[in-house]
């Protein structure tokens, strides 16, 4: 009796972090999918090498501030996994994406960095071993990349293909599944999520500085006396970086980094009724047929991913 106690109140425990780990997903993506707006406007003053750095260097003092704690490792081969993280989550994604929108369309990138879960849920299975793909995983990929396809390709004539530039976001999309892996592996072993973030920020920007170098860096802080353009700032530093990346890690803790990757489909669908309400950005016919294809893949997808640890406690309930 005492065990299928014991057994009952660990699910519900496993259920209310799944809850949290779901709405920490559905927060991040939902800033995330506004990110796009504010740096066009930002555009307007700074340059994208500029507002890359800053945007992180910011972010990460303001997480040494909330958590000024130094961070004591458990083992010291875990530092490669926070260098990996950095590497591919920080500067390779960000650096490939912005070099890639200089030789493709948005809607090409759209489409490419969507593939993200895919990669991530390829790179999981081989190696954290603790998320078993089905079917219905695949169904609910192809379901959610034709919703993107009618979003992002929505007013164009047609797909332009530009292979250097194509190329470049396949590869941050390699870059962000590669660090969904890093985060999970991290995850394990129960570091506080703040001082995850903020060293994983870390390697980011240390790994930032030579690229930099090669591509002109001549900050101008000047610009920020424009309130617009401070306040976007503001909103990706604060916002899309400290904050979200924290919630982000905490929703790959307590999901799994194949689940929490699949939100990913839902940023063009924010980016679209962002758009509409900021921008005012019409919403056609093929932007909401897609946006109900992209939100039915996501629903097919979550719903066919099982971790091992969740399957053991079915199990043993």
């Amino acid at each position: 009796m005492k065990e299928q106690f014991q057994q009952k109140t660990a699910g519900q425990e496993e259920e209310t972090g799944s809850t949290r780990g779901h709405m920490a997903a559905v927060f991040t993506v939902a800033v995330w999918g506004t990110t796009f707006i504010a740096t066009k406007i930002l555009l307007r003053g700074m340059a994208p090498a500029e507002i890359l750095f800053f945007r992180f260097l910011l972010a990460f003092l303001v997480l040494c501030a909330v958590c000024p704690r130094r961070m004591k490792l458990k083992e010291k081969k875990h530092e490669l996994l926070f260098v990996g993280a950095g590497l591919f989550g920080i500067t390779f994604y960000y650096l490939l994406e912005n070099v890639a929108l200089t030789y493709t369309l948005a809607s090409n990138a759209g489409v490419i960095i969507s593939v993200t879960p895919f990669f991530t849920a390829i790179l999981s299975h081989i190696f954290t071993k603790d998320e078993k793909l089905r079917p219905g995983f695949f169904i609910g990929f192809l379901t959610a990349i034709a919703g993107i396809c009618l979003i992002s390709f929505n007013g164009a004539s047609r797909f332009h293909v530009n292979p250097l530039g194509d190329l470049l976001e396949l590869g941050a999309a390699l870059a962000w599944s590669s660090y969904a892996v890093f985060s999970r592996k991290i995850s394990r072993y129960g570091y506080n999520t703040i001082q995850v973030t903020r060293r994983t920020f870390f390697y980011g920007l240390v790994f930032m500085i030579p690229a930099l170098l090669l591509m002109d860096f001549r900050p101008d802080f000047s610009v920020l006396g424009n309130s617009t353009l401070l306040f976007n700032f503001l909103y990706l530093s604060l916002g899309a970086s400290a904050l979200c990346f924290v919630t982000w890690n905490t929703a790959v803790k307590k999901l799994g980094a194949v689940k929490t990757t699949i939100y990913i489909y839902m940023v063009p669908v924010v980016t679209v009724a962002a758009s509409a309400i900021i921008l005012d950005e019409k919403i056609t016919w093929m932007s909401a047929l897609g946006t109900a294809l992209t939100l039915a893949g996501l629903v097919i997808s979550e719903g066919r991913i099982k971790s091992k640890k969740e399957k053991e406690a079915a199990a043993n309930y």
